[in-house]
């Protein structure tokens, strides 16, 4: 038998390097619409602070201003705490879109 041995059972599931940036990002999913704040993006996903409860695997259309345009994009939530906020990871992503916010967060 193999076994994997672990010393932290809980799998880091990021893949990439988030940024600290707080910016209001428009949502709409198929029973909900809002606007949240997040706390957290990277070119893979965001967290936003958000009072609705949107559970996990939930699709969303969100619109993120950044650095002067909106990225529109769907993305999937991964991660809910109701009432608190959720983890969201992007769908289809352009490459226009990854490079653009890969330069935003760069401060490019």
């Amino acid at each position: 038998m193999n076994f994997v041995n672990s010393e932290n059972p809980l799998e880091e599931r990021r893949h990439h390097e988030r940024s600290r940036l707080i910016i209001d990002v428009f949502f709409d999913g198929a029973d909900l619409t809002g606007v949240a704040s997040t706390k957290d993006i990277s070119v893979g996903g965001l967290y936003m602070n958000t009072q609705a409860e949107i559970p996990e695997g939930a699709p969303l259309t969100l619109r993120i201003p950044l650095a002067g345009r909106d990225v529109v994009c769907n993305g999937e939530v991964v991660y809910s705490n109701p009432g608190r906020g959720v983890g969201i990871n992007f769908q289809g992503l352009s490459d226009e879109d990854r490079a653009y916010i890969e330069a935003a967060l760069a401060g490019d």
